[in-house]
């Protein structure tokens, strides 16, 4: 399986290595709050011996309604990226979503993601890929974990590709998570495989004009697959949620990420020392 060095810092990424923890909120709000949260976010992963990337989006393309904030743009945003790599050297992973967006963000960041509903947009991941940086490619709810295999036909030349799993369509409003479709592509994939614990209980569109969810089960997700030897999680923090600018409801409180990580380290750990492993 894939194993890479991101190139800030020295977080590892792969199916078969330590834990690797992508977090950060949703939004990039302010310098001083993007400062704040990757600041408490990379104490706590240090704490327990984790790689860390920083993830927060510059503009929210895709939201629910009209009237729903987007974030602060893309000009206002790359200061910020320069100031948190050389600050903290973290890596920092953030959205794009079309494909002039991929040269104008390159030079700032480690990781260009394209989200999920954009997944399958050719021109998009193609301009991502000729960037020379890591390409995060959403797999997108309407999905099979098999149908990624044309996603991937598309990545020709890139430096590294990962799939992260966010949960899957079932009825309006809801997501469900497949664990037998991680760990086939897992196992069909040479690319490292990330679950997003957070976007699985979010409630698309379930507020009417913005995205439901509920954070309680954020951390019962993400221990179930550090059971089935997932390692690498994406998980969207932030120290007030409920007063976020978006995707608040399924963010975990900054309070509570603490608990996650400690106990998906527990398991992990508890894998790799077991008598029958």
């Amino acid at each position: 399986m894939s194993n890479i060095k991101v190139n800030c810092g020295n977080t590892e990424i792969s199916n078969d290595n330590n834990i690797c923890i992508i977090a950060g909120p949703c939004q990039l709000e302010t310098e001083q709050h993007a400062m704040d949260m990757a600041g408490k976010i990379q104490e706590i992963t240090k704490k327990f011996g984790l790689g860390f990337i920083y993830k927060t989006s510059f503009d929210k393309a895709n939201r629910t309604s009209l009237k729903g904030q987007r974030g602060v743009g893309l000009e206002s945003s790359l200061p910020i990226f320069d100031k948190l790599k050389k600050e903290l050297n973290v890596p920092i992973l953030t959205d794009i979503h079309n494909a002039e967006q991929c040269s104008l963000v390159a030079d700032h960041v480690d990781i260009l993601q394209i989200p999920a509903f954009l997944c399958r947009q050719t021109d998009l991941i193609k301009a991502a890929c000729k960037t020379n940086k890591i390409v995060n490619i959403k797999k997108g709810q309407f999905l099979a974990p098999w149908d990624m295999e044309g996603v991937l036909s598309k990545t020709t030349g890139a430096k590294e590709v990962w799939i992260t799993e966010r949960g899957t369509s079932f009825g309006y409003n809801r997501l469900v998570v497949d664990y037998t479709g991680m760990q086939y592509m897992r196992n069909h994939y040479p690319v490292p495989i990330v679950f997003d614990a957070t976007h699985a209980v979010q409630q698309p569109g379930g507020n009417g004009e913005s995205s439901g969810g509920n954070r309680d089960y954020v951390t019962g997700l993400a221990c179930a697959a550090a059971a089935i030897g997932i390692n690498n999680f994406f998980l969207e923090v932030h120290a007030d949620p409920d007063n976020a600018p978006s995707d608040g409801p399924n963010m975990l409180k900054l309070k509570d990420f603490q608990t996650t990580v400690k106990r998906i380290a527990l398991i992990s750990k508890t894998l790799e020392n077991a008598w029958w492993a």
